[in-house]
């Protein structure tokens, strides 16, 4: 699977400005990658991202600390209008300008590019939240996260099965945060390494299969396993909108379906935040109907 993207000199700078500009003080940053799909339409995919920080609970002062990056001109001339941390990764002869569908292999070839990218970071010694844009920030995430030093990687999973630490919860790269040091560099080196002998997998399967082969202990990886409580999706939904930080759109093959089912997610927040709203009522999500139907 040929694929590269450029990293001259001059971007390389770019890359460092672009990072430390988003960066909190302790080398943190938060990062999304978009591209011209995810822009388009009457309701697009990023600006429903962007309104979780908007309508979420202490989440406005976290684009401070968001970067943004576009995979092509129309995306990051949409970030730079918006007056975000805005970085163009510029890909070598390779098109991701329109959707790619789940599994397909554009799908795939755009994933590892974004592993690539992102073991690039840490190499620079920055830490990182990574979020899809089909991720609604509700509520600040960062006091739900622990800042244990024996915790290298928190990483979202499909379903919870009640044990933070077990290596059977289905893990989701749709939402982590990671620490740069040694042991996370040579875990992305590693998963990156095996793109060209895990043709047609996507690197979660890759991932998963590394956890599996017993790399995160050989490695000596501390890796926790988010609770979908708290950071949650549509493949479970949480169990009580009273503490869910996270919502994301998996479990979704097509960004209709997920731009869809995300507005009713908002209309569900917006419903339980009303204080004119009846609250004697046990809350419930919205069905995620264009989502399940995505798959016939």
């Amino acid at each position: 699977m040929a694929m590269s993207y450029i990293l001259l000199h001059e971007s390389r700078d770019e890359l460092e400005a672009a990072l430390e500009g988003a960066s909190m003080a302790n080398k943190t940053v938060i990062i999304a990658v978009v591209n011209r799909a995810y822009t388009k339409g009457d309701k697009p995919m990023f600006d429903i991202f962007l309104d979780g920080f908007w309508l979420g609970e202490d989440t406005r002062q976290l684009t401070n600390h968001l970067l943004i990056v576009a995979v092509d001109q129309t995306a990051f001339e949409r970030c730079m209008f918006l007056r975000l941390h805005c970085y163009w990764l510029k890909t070598d002869g390779d098109d991701f300008v329109d959707e790619k569908v789940y599994m397909s292999e554009d799908f795939i070839k755009m994933m590892w590019l974004r592993t690539r990218f992102l073991g690039d970071v840490l190499r620079r010694g920055y830490n990182f939240i990574f979020t899809d844009t089909d991720v609604l920030w509700l509520r600040n995430p960062f006091p739900r996260l622990t800042l244990n030093e024996t915790v290298d990687l928190q990483i979202s999973v499909d379903r919870f099965n009640g044990d933070q630490w077990s290596q059977t919860n289905p893990l989701n790269t749709g939402f982590y945060m990671i620490k740069s040091n040694n042991k996370t560099i040579a875990l992305f080196d590693e998963w990156y390494m095996q793109r060209n002998t895990s043709v047609g997998m996507k690197e979660q399967d890759v991932l998963v299969e590394l956890m599996h082969k017993g790399v995160f202990k050989r490695l000596g990886l501390g890796v926790r396993f988010l609770d979908t409580i708290y950071f949650s999706g549509f493949c479970e939904d949480s169990r009580d909108i009273n503490v869910v930080s996270t919502v994301h759109a998996n479990c979704c093959r097509t960004i209709r379906a997920k731009v869809n089912d995300l507005i009713n997610v908002v209309h569900d927040w917006k419903r339980f935040r009303d204080p004119s709203d009846n609250k004697t009522m046990d809350f419930i999500w919205s069905n995620h109907l264009a989502c399940q139907n995505s798959w016939t």
